[in-house]
């Protein structure tokens, strides 16, 4: 349907991503499925092993079932700061009269800012010897009775750890939903509440439906990578205490390379791959629903 000229512009600027991405992303998916049919410890021959990889992972592996918990937990977490927090936040933003500029870009750092560095950071908020932020915060308050050491409590170290992705991803969604919600038609919302609605029938039936497809996208970006989410846990906690934090991308490669269990890592590794396109597939019947209707 284009024209000659066209059609090779097209080609031409297409190819580099898509191998890019084919190099990138879909070889180590291939390779991952190829090498979780074996058992392999990197250095002796590989066995072949058919299934039994993921047989042993949904029917013989405890500590599985209970990333995958821990996983499901730090991902419901994760949605409420990223999502909540970036579309209170954008909103709050439309009615901001000036310095928007200033609170976007200090929103927006802890996206750029080293994990390492947030690592370091948390660790010294949760800290209960030295007295960290968050306890020195409850001493003020008084509330000393619910000081604890947030990252060895079996009870509080999944919120501890997800807290610090949910805090560093709100500011980039927030540009986001920020950017459709400026792009809603003023007429409609002036026209709206010359009608006589409130703030919240204006947000929900006006604002929210027209930034509807930029949520779902939002909501899959944010869905994939919490269930991707590796380098803050690892670092805070190296899943302890016990599997208490362990998800399975930190399963997956302690697995592999503490382990050397490259087979069954590569099992674990298919799994999640799976589980972000159930969880897109999820998303978008529920969110393409709700439009239908």
């Amino acid at each position: 349907m284009l024209p000659r000229r066209s059609t090779l512009s097209v080609v031409v600027f297409l190819v580099p991503p898509l191998l890019l991405y084919g190099v990138a992303v879909l070889l180590p998916i291939l390779q991952s499925l190829f090498l979780s049919v074996f058992r392999w410890d990197g250095i002796t021959d590989m066995v072949f092993v058919g299934v039994d990889n993921y047989v042993k992972m949904f029917t013989r592996d405890d500590v599985f079932w209970t990333a995958f918990g821990n996983a499901l937990g730090y991902l419901a977490i994760c949605l409420v700061f990223q999502l909540g927090g970036a579309l209170i936040v954008a909103s709050l933003l439309t009615a901001l009269p000036r310095a928007r500029e200033v609170v976007k870009t200090m929103y927006l750092l802890p996206a750029i800012i080293s994990t390492v560095a947030i690592a370091f950071l948390f660790q010294r908020i949760y800290s209960l010897e030295p007295v960290g932020l968050l306890n020195q915060v409850l001493a003020w308050v008084g509330l000393e009775n619910l000081q604890t050491a947030w990252l060895s409590n079996v009870q509080t170290v999944l919120a501890a750890v997800s807290i610090p992705e949910g805090w560093r991803f709100t500011g980039l969604y927030m540009l986001i939903i920020y950017a459709a919600l400026i792009a809603v038609p003023r007429e409609l919302e002036e026209a709206a509440r010359l009608d006589g609605a409130s703030w919240w029938q204006v947000f929900w039936r006006i604002r929210f439906p027209y930034i509807r497809p930029v949520w779902i996208t939002t909501t899959i970006m944010a869905t994939t990578f919490a269930l991707r989410g590796f380098d803050i846990p690892y670092l805070l906690t190296n899943g302890g205490p016990g599997q208490a934090s362990e998800l399975l991308t930190t399963y997956m490669y302690k697995t592999a390379f503490v382990h050397t269990d490259y087979g069954y890592a590569s099992a674990i590794s298919v799994f999640i791959v799976v589980e972000c396109l159930v969880a897109v597939g999820i998303i978008l019947l529920v969110l393409r629903r709700r439009d239908d209707s």
